[in-house]
């Protein structure tokens, strides 16, 4: 897999991840901490993404 085509992947795995914390957060009853977890999850993405770019 070359790097352009591995940071295209990351890059739609953020925009899900992101599509899902918006989800959740407009949910009633959302659990906070999993909310947490997918935008930590969405940072280490974005800052893989910004690694591999560079």
């Amino acid at each position: 897999m070359s790097v352009q085509s591995h940071v295209a992947e990351l890059r739609r795995k953020h925009q899900n991840l992101s599509e899902e914390v918006e989800r959740a957060q407009r949910a009633p009853g959302s659990d906070n901490l999993s909310i947490a977890a997918m935008k930590k999850e969405k940072l280490r993405l974005k800052e893989e993404i910004e690694r591999l770019s560079n």
